[in-house]
Formats: C-alpha cells, sequence, structure tokens
C-alpha cells in the first residue's frame, strides 16, 4: 500500500497553474528558477513541484509518457494477472492430485 500523499490534489493543481503563470509571466526566467520560486512561496521542494509538472504535461498530451489513468489501469490489470495466475496454479497442483489419485484408485 503506498504511503499517504502529502499534498492533495487541490494543492499540486495550484502549484502547476502557478508555474505556468510564471513562465508566461516571466519568459526570461528558467524553468528551474521559476520552480525554485513558485516551491519556495507555497514551502514544495522544487522536485516536488518537477514531478507535478511532468505528471500534468503527460496527462495533457503535451509529453509522452503514461498517463495517471492508464498507469491505473496498468496497475490493476497486472494485479488480475497475478491472480489469475496463482489461479491457474492451484487448479493445476489440483488437477495432477486427483489425477494421482485416480491412478492410485483404479491399481488397487
Amino acid at each position: 500500500m503506498p504511503a499517504p500523499r502529502q499534498y492533495d490534489q487541490e494543492t499540486r493543481d495550484r502549484a502547476v497553474r502557478m508555474y505556468r503563470e510564471r513562465r508566461s509571466a516571466h519568459p526570461a526566467e528558467s524553468a528551474i528558477e521559476a520552480r525554485r520560486q513558485i516551491g519556495a512561496l507555497i514551502d514544495v521542494k522544487s522536485e516536488t513541484l518537477r514531478g507535478w509538472i511532468e505528471r500534468s504535461e503527460i496527462d495533457a498530451g503535451v509529453r509522452p509518457g503514461t498517463t495517471s489513468d492508464e498507469h491505473t489501469e496498468l496497475v490493476r490489470l497486472r494485479r488480475e494477472v497475478a491472480e489469475l495466475r496463482r489461479a491457474n496454479e492451484i487448479l493445476r497442483t489440483a488437477s495432477a492430485f486427483f489425477a494421482a489419485a485416480e491412478l492410485d484408485r483404479r491399481l488397487k
């Protein structure tokens, strides 16, 4: 189970919006400096803010990558596949057990 998130979605969205506004208001400023300034304003590390910005760009289709919805679906499907593999292994083992028992019964 993942650790609880320290910042809610509203805070993340506001920080990303502030970053974009700062980038458009100060085009000569680097992206790193803009993240530092916004991070200092809302008391968030610039690397955390970078992750939020990248995630929002991926979700918007601006940057290549797996969107949040696709990631959630992949996690769900991987869990389902693992569960089905466990079930198949149990069924395979049970089938072998009952086949062996049937052979022993026929031989006696």
